[in-house]
């Protein structure tokens, strides 16, 4: 593990394959880290890019404020762009799952000029999840969004029975007990709820964004990838976020679960690979 400072925190980071090649960041969701994206890692270095996987602030032993303030998306974002000034780039290709994918879709929107493609695994455009909570029965795959702003008892549930819960939903059980470690070491299990308590407090409460982190780019190209079977994202707000994105790429996955990372790594490589040299 290498290491990153992004204001006051320091961020630990994988770094594959050649340092001459195009660079492309990786972002973890919840609950995993950066090892979720080890085999499509190892896979996109075999085929000569430069690969670049965070352990996500509240994940990395060294970056977990305890203010909930301090997740807000702009500061999750911020932490990537941190991890590009790091190593001198202008810009890169970003791809993220689950929370990682959100990451992306505000990235999209607020630092367009770093990014040179955008791929997005499982998550929906947040406007498309907007309209399938009142839609269709998006709002009950869900529940676990408001369940996770309680305080205390998420905790308790993640580090005792989280694995139960994600082999359930498709997880390869010897990746949902490594989660269920991870929840289980000091601080992870807080810091990475933290990103949900904070999302509803925004939704809640929205604050006026500054507007000083935007720049004026177009989106870069964006490549969305979703699973069939995929436990927390139905169809439909699949099929709604193509409705919703200009120039979006949509390419699901026949019987692929949400944990595409792990489950389908050749699957993805192959489509991120594609992705970027159909860009270039």
């Amino acid at each position: 593990m290498k290491t990153f400072v992004s204001g006051d925190l320091r961020l630990q980071f994988i770094d594959l394959g050649p340092t001459d090649g195009q660079t492309v960041v990786l972002l973890h969701g919840f609950p995993q880290d950066s090892s979720s994206w080890s085999e499509v890692g190892g896979l996109l270095a075999d085929a000569g890019f430069r690969v670049l996987i965070p352990d996500l602030r509240g994940y990395s032993p060294e970056a977990q404020p305890r203010e909930l303030a301090e997740y807000t998306v702009d500061a999750l974002v911020g932490d990537v762009v941190a991890l590009l000034d790091s190593h001198g780039l202008a810009s890169a290709h970003i791809v993220g799952h689950d929370w990682g994918g959100s990451l992306v879709w505000t990235m999209r929107k607020t630092h367009p000029s770093r990014m040179a493609t955008a791929t997005v695994v499982s998550t929906p455009h947040p406007a498309a999840l907007s309209w399938a909570w009142s839609h269709t029965g998006q709002l009950l795959r869900s529940w676990y969004m408001g369940a996770i702003a309680l305080p205390l008892l998420p905790e308790l549930v993640v580090r005792r029975r989280l694995a139960w819960l994600l082999e359930r939903s498709g997880l390869p059980a010897e990746r949902a007990t490594h989660y269920q470690e991870l929840m289980n070491r000091p601080g992870v299990a807080t810091g990475a709820l933290n990103w949900y308590r904070q999302m509803l407090r925004d939704t809640v409460l929205p604050k006026r964004r500054t507007g000083s982190a935007r720049d004026s780019a177009p989106p870069p190209r964006t490549l969305y990838i979703w699973g069939t079977e995929d436990a927390y994202f139905n169809r439909a707000v699949a099929e709604k976020t193509v409705e919703t994105v200009s120039d979006l790429t949509f390419v699901p996955i026949e019987s692929g679960s949400h944990w595409l990372p792990e489950t389908e790594p050749e699957v993805l490589a192959m489509r991120i690979t594609g992705h970027i040299d159909s860009a270039v």
